[in-house]
């Protein structure tokens, strides 16, 4: 049987719920629903560091930043990482690999770890001039994507990996979130809900050092008013709009050139992305917006019954190496920390997670840096920079919104002492 051709998307500052797939009535994304009505759909998948370079890092190596070391965006992986990062080693065995997109890692660009590398450094900008106009970055990017997938042949496995901009903002410009022209009047009709958290009474129990936070200062810049609220939040799902129909275009090509069954495609985003919930916007905290993850992977040659399923088991960015070294045939190598999810997409009955550590180990004067664990009941959250450390506790049974800290209720100190050890215990394993 020959090996799959694999398509690696990943998307940029995505909220999972930004996805008609996850329960999304307002955003159109056919092409990605489609791929999970014919593929798996992860339900609870998260991003153990949300900030792009020490995710993107996690995602190429399968591991946790504490053993990566990627914590700024001027590093880059060191030459024996890269012998175990995912595109070395199925080139290596035989695949022709291609990235297109944003690279997201410093360092010179590895133009020289590919057969074709189209990604650029740093941020990028969604029009090529300043007053808006010209061909959009995702449209680019995705004639890119095809012009590769029109040399393939069928007769040698492809790696690619399609890094999009899109729905990331273009930073210090008036117009947070610049979508192509082509979609203004998509959704101009249409009122976006504002979350339920997205209240001065859930932004006034925030401790303070959040309320004078980076994403606060984010916040009143994207979705300070309703009439900014509704303008950025639309463009956003537009920018996601934008991306989903690159995605039909691809796998149009794909399915034209008798590809598509032997295919498998994985669509994620690099993390999760606050949308104006807890008053707050980018990322960063250890909000449920904020690391969890929308994840499709669709595998055609999965029997039909697997087809549409929803898997409940916790996923993370971790997991994809060694899911794309599994799907080429090869040994996972021993630094990685994740685990290949084929078992979950295949039905098979595996022992697996139920928690997990979460690190943000990027420093910034008004980001403190934080650390936690995240299991099936309960999330501890420990700001490791400030002095003292402050430390906050959430039942996401009783409170899935993360509304109450019970850090300092009497009646919970048992399990606070619980989920600190944990988190001592889960600080020299990831090592």
């Amino acid at each position: 049987m020959p090996r799959p051709n694999i398509l690696f998307i990943m998307t940029d500052n995505q909220s999972s719920w930004t996805l008609g797939c996850y329960g999304n009535e307002e955003i159109r994304t056919p092409h990605i629903d489609q791929l999970a009505a014919e593929g798996v759909l992860c339900k609870n998948a998260y991003c153990i560091n949300s900030v792009c370079s020490p995710s993107r890092a996690s995602f190429l190596t399968g591991q946790y930043a504490m053993r990566h070391g990627i914590r700024t965006f001027r590093q880059s992986l060191s030459e024996k990482q890269w012998k175990d990062a995912f595109p070395v080693l199925l080139r290596q065995s035989g695949y022709r690999t291609a990235m297109v997109g944003k690279w997201g890692l410093g360092g010179r660009l590895p133009k020289d770890r590919y057969d074709v590398f189209n990604g650029f450094s740093g941020q990028g900008r969604y029009y090529p001039k300043p007053d808006g106009q010209g061909p959009h970055l995702t449209h680019r990017l995705g004639q890119q994507v095809l012009d590769f997938l029109k040399t393939v042949d069928g007769k040698q496995p492809f790696l690619l990996q399609f890094y999009t901009k899109a729905a990331h903002c273009q930073d210090g410009d008036p117009w947070p979130f610049q979508p192509d022209h082509r979609y203004d009047d998509v959704l101009a009709d249409t009122q976006i809900p504002r979350p339920p958290t997205a209240t001065a009474a859930h932004f006034a129990r925030l401790p303070k050092f959040l309320q004078t936070s980076e994403a606060r200062r984010r916040w009143k810049i994207r979705f300070g008013n309703p009439a900014m609220f509704q303008k950025s939040v639309k463009d956003y799902y537009r920018l996601v709009m934008g991306v989903d129909d690159v995605i039909g275009r691809m796998v149009g090509l794909l399915k034209r050139k008798q590809l598509f069954q032997n295919t498998v495609i994985i669509f994620t985003s690099d993390n999760g992305f606050y949308l104006g919930e807890h008053g707050l916007a980018g990322k960063w905290f250890m909000h449920e917006e904020s690391i969890r993850l929308p994840l499709v992977i669709c595998d055609p040659r999965l029997p039909s019954g697997r087809k549409g399923t929803r898997v409940s088991a916790v996923a993370l960015n971790i997991d994809i190496a060694p899911t794309i070294l599994e799907l080429a045939g090869l040994e996972v190598p021993a630094s990685v920390q994740g685990r290949s999810l084929l078992p979950l997409l295949r039905g098979r009955r595996v022992e697996w997670r139920s928690e997990f550590f979460y690190e943000h180990p990027f420093r910034h004067p008004r980001i403190p840096m934080t650390e936690g664990v995240r299991g099936p009941r309960y999330k501890y959250v420990r700001y490791t920079s400030l002095d003292p450390v402050v430390e906050q506790l959430y039942d996401l049974k009783l409170d899935p919104r993360e509304e109450k800290n019970l850090a300092g209720d009497p009646g919970m100190s048992q399990r606070l002492s619980q989920l600190r050890a944990s988190w001592r215990s889960w600080r020299e394993r990831v090592k």
